[in-house]
């Protein structure tokens, strides 16, 4: 049986590079919406940002324009900081399982270019603590929020969304130890 590392890498390989930059970009923005921290992204407008994927050869590129995140289609452009590391180590990096600075100053994640604009970057990340109710009422309005924020009180979905989160950051750190991400069998 492929371990799920494998069944990623193969997905990641076959999937064209558009199609996941524009994927990442809509979620970002997505979840960047009604975020405290949101504002923090005027500072790197015009930046372009490089993400490789050392085990894959995937190359995303997105560029900041009015505090969202672009796909840049260009890779012949330059780029202002890229961040390069293989599938695990991204993905450690991205659901903040382990500690940037670690991954980091191990060397299993580099920071090339610009490197004071993006250790403001992953400083922005890192300080990232998302506000599901300013999430919602940036999405739906303040209204609509309102009902279902409460809602979510009365049923303790709010109390399980959490519990949810933090079960699967703890599921796949699970994984990722207990399994060799580059075996294929």
């Amino acid at each position: 049986m492929p371990t799920v590392f494998w069944l990623l890498k193969q997905f990641l390989m076959v999937v064209p590079d558009a199609w996941h930059q524009e994927m990442i970009s809509q979620l970002v923005n997505h979840l960047i919406r009604g975020q405290p921290q949101a504002p923090k992204f005027a500072s790197l407008e015009g930046a372009i940002f490089r993400l490789v994927i050392s085990d894959t050869g995937n190359q995303w590129q997105f560029r900041m324009r009015h505090g969202k995140l672009h796909p840049d289609h260009r890779l012949d452009r330059a780029w202002d900081v890229c961040i390069r590391g293989s599938v695990q180590d991204l993905l450690l990096l991205a659901l903040r399982i382990d500690d940037p600075d670690t991954l980091f100053f191990s060397r299993r994640l580099s920071l090339e270019g610009k490197t004071e604009l993006g250790l403001y970057f992953k400083n922005v990340l890192d300080s990232w603590e998302f506000d599901w109710p300013a999430h919602i009422n940036a999405v739906i309005g303040e209204q609509p929020a309102q009902a279902v924020l409460e809602a979510l009180r009365r049923t303790r979905l709010e109390h399980g969304l959490t519990m949810l989160g933090r079960g699967i950051r703890r599921s796949v750190r699970d994984m990722m130890t207990s399994q060799n991400p580059n075996d294929a069998v």
